[in-house]
């Protein structure tokens, strides 16, 4: 794997039905990206959409397959990331229960979601302990592959703070290891006289001024030593901390440029708006689509001029359109030069263009769903490996390792 950064990153996507141009621009493309500069974990959240489509689960997996056709043809690469179903990595569901026993209930009350989605989906009976403890187990989902970067809207950004205090409190009260301080300095020496000192200085110029350029040199001393065991690497960046050593290290929000895509109607674009145009949508159906988005309700007349900013088109003409088609719509919509239906007919070109390749890469998927299950399996192993070893460790960590 080709890899700029041996941070993982971890992010994952409800089952919930086809992806559209919405999921492309704001997330899929940035997950292209990041796949080529991290160690990637792209995983369907299936359990997560049982918090609220417990009562009929029967688009769930046809939503599976769906989805995952559509990241391989976007370009999500199965050979430089790792692709899973959640609930086939079942340490995701062990690692879940275990932190519960030491997560207050106080905690999952006050993620802001939490009441916001018991607001917006009054119509669900959502006084579940599934949906109260959904938050841990997206946490679990972070912290079984130890992931030092989460992709992440400012919306989502609680989630991983949460996630941080999850596992500071489990370090806390799980990672003080016996003679804990004795086995770090005997640890340090084995660095050598000139980096146990330089280890030490940095470690004291954190803890006494704060110094967190300090810290982040010794963290990267540390684990570029050769001749240290992964026990002792993880003991002595637990001691720059403080007394215990980290089993389950905080990951950081990465955050993600709001998505430029908007709907059909100049509305976020979104299944439950009706807004939205998929990723295999049909030709016809898209350039129909297209044909009748609303325009700047002031050109009722094909003579009327108009302007371009209350105009939805416009912000499709910003993606998919080049500067001249810009200024040619910007000038003839003003003028009233052009006419509502001929200044969509770029945008429905630069729609189509996008989508081709993607629905070619798809329909090879579609026609050989062996290939499709062959890279998940391949995924799930690839996977449940990391994950074994964090929940090993979590056990040892916790006493529940018996001989």
């Amino acid at each position: 794997m080709n890899l700029s950064s041996s941070q993982r990153v971890l992010s994952g996507m409800r089952p919930t039905g086809a992806l559209h141009l919405g999921h492309l621009h704001g997330v899929l493309k940035n997950w292209v990206k990041l796949q080529y500069e991290h160690h990637c974990f792209f995983f369907v959240a299936d359990w997560h959409a049982l918090t609220t489509l417990y009562d009929d689960t029967s688009k769930i997996s046809p939503s599976v397959w769906e989805m995952l056709i559509d990241w391989l043809a976007v370009g999500i690469n199965p050979n430089e990331s790792t692709l899973f179903i959640q609930s086939k990595v079942p340490e995701h569901a062990e690692l879940h229960l275990l932190l519960s026993m030491s997560t207050p209930l106080s905690w999952l009350e006050r993620v802001p979601t939490y009441k916001d989605q018991q607001q917006k989906l009054k119509d669900k009976d959502l006084s579940t302990y599934g949906f109260l403890g959904y938050p841990l187990l997206q946490s679990a989902d972070i912290l079984i592959y130890k992931a030092g970067l989460v992709p992440v809207g400012e919306d989502q950004v609680a989630h991983v703070e949460i996630t941080r205090e999850i596992a500071r409190r489990f370090n806390y009260i799980y990672g003080r290891e016996k003679d804990f301080e004795k086995k770090a300095l005997d640890a340090a020496k084995k660095m050598g006289k000139k980096n146990k000192k330089l280890y030490q200085e940095l470690r004291k110029r954190y803890q006494e001024q704060g110094d967190d350029e300090a810290l982040e040199t010794a963290r990267a001393l540390v684990e570029s030593q050769q001749n240290i065991n992964l026990g002792d690497t993880k003991r002595l960046l637990g001691y720059l901390d403080g007394d215990t050593k980290i089993i389950l290290p905080e990951p950081e929000s990465l955050l993600t440029p709001m998505s430029k895509m908007p709907g059909l109607d100049g509305q976020k674009m979104s299944k439950s708006y009706n807004n939205t145009i998929a990723l295999r949508e049909s030709p016809s159906s898209i350039e129909q689509k297209i044909r009748t988005m609303p325009t700047d309700p002031a050109r009722v007349r094909r003579t009327d001029p108009g302007n371009p900013k209350k105009c939805p088109v416009w912000d499709f003409h910003k993606i998919y359109s080049d500067e001249d088609t810009q200024t040619w719509v910007q000038n003839g919509c003003k003028s009233a030069d052009i006419g509502c239906i001929e200044c969509k007919q770029p945008v429905i070109e630069g729609v189509l263009a996008e989508l081709k390749p993607i629905q070619e890469r798809a329909q090879q998927y579609v026609e050989d769903p062996d290939a499709l299950r062959g890279i998940l399996n391949e995924g799930c192993e690839n996977a449940r490996v990391v994950a074994r070893e964090t929940l090993d460790e979590v056990r040892q960590s916790m006493g529940l390792v018996y001989r």
